[in-house]
């Protein structure tokens, strides 16, 4: 296995708060893996380590080879990171935004990389319309791109579903499995237990500040007794009622 992420012993302390208590991690080159946990376990702030954005209080950690305590500005060089939050300008169009990263980037043709983006990620007939204008999820999508300008080796995506609805969601799915089909390294925080099951190759269970499993969704299935046949009568969810309303079939891996 080739590791773009590599973490061993990370621990982060707030003066008299352990947030992270020995976190082992690894992240194999080209696949998405989740890291799931409830608020408060320690995702963001391992992200945020990642990322260069904080100091660990103990242990290592590399990404894209780049050791993050001492090769800080390598790391940021290899990496991507989107927020919980979309972080476009809503003034700016759609292109505009893309534009606008691409030139902070120094890239030469930044109009041929914004459209090809907008192509990618389904959003060339809104190009043109302020970002303010999108839906949370062609905002979240838009996000994304900007994130892919430059090629990153590896993306961390922090809890990219927050706040949207099922459809959205539906729509930011789709646009991490492209980021997948297309050799990518992902790492994606969630509190979502179908999230996790959709996208990743493989989940990492995070719990007050350890990794407690890792494995794919077999392995950790694996961990609980086999399951006894029953033959129930199915009822379609909220999720399902609502997606089959609106007329958008909902996809499952």
């Amino acid at each position: 296995m080739t590791a773009a992420i590599r973490v061993r012993g990370l621990e982060k302390s707030f003066g008299d708060v352990h947030v992270l208590r020995g976190v082992d991690l690894d992240v194999e080159a080209g696949s998405v893996v989740a890291l799931l946990g409830s608020n408060g376990a320690g995702k963001t702030t391992t992200i945020r380590i990642l990322a260069t954005l904080a100091k660990a209080t103990a242990g290592t950690a590399s990404v894209a080879g780049h050791d993050v305590a001492t090769d800080p500005g390598a790391v940021r060089e290899s990496i991507s990171l989107t927020g919980q939050f979309a972080a476009v300008d809503e003034v700016l169009t759609g292109r505009e935004n893309l534009v606008l990263v691409a030139r902070l980037r120094h890239l030469p043709h930044a109009g041929r990389i914004a459209d090809d983006l907008l192509a990618r990620f389904s959003l060339t007939e809104a190009g043109s319309r302020r970002a303010g204008t999108y839906s949370g999820g062609m905002r979240r999508r838009l996000d994304i791109a900007m994130s892919l300008i430059g090629d990153p080796a590896v993306v961390f995506l922090d809890e990219p579903t927050t706040g949207l609805d099922p459809e959205a969601r539906i729509e930011v799915w789709d646009a991490v499995r492209g980021l997948a089909a297309s050799g990518t390294t992902v790492l994606l925080t969630t509190q979502y237990l179908d999230e996790a099951e959709q996208l990743a190759d493989r989940i990492a269970i995070l719990h007050e500040g350890r990794i407690i499993a890792d494995g794919t969704l077999a392995d950790l299935q694996r961990l609980l007794p086999p399951a006894t046949v029953e033959y129930v009568e199915k009822q379609p969810t909220l999720e399902d009622v609502f997606l089959a309303v609106i007329g958008h079939e909902k996809e499952v891996a």
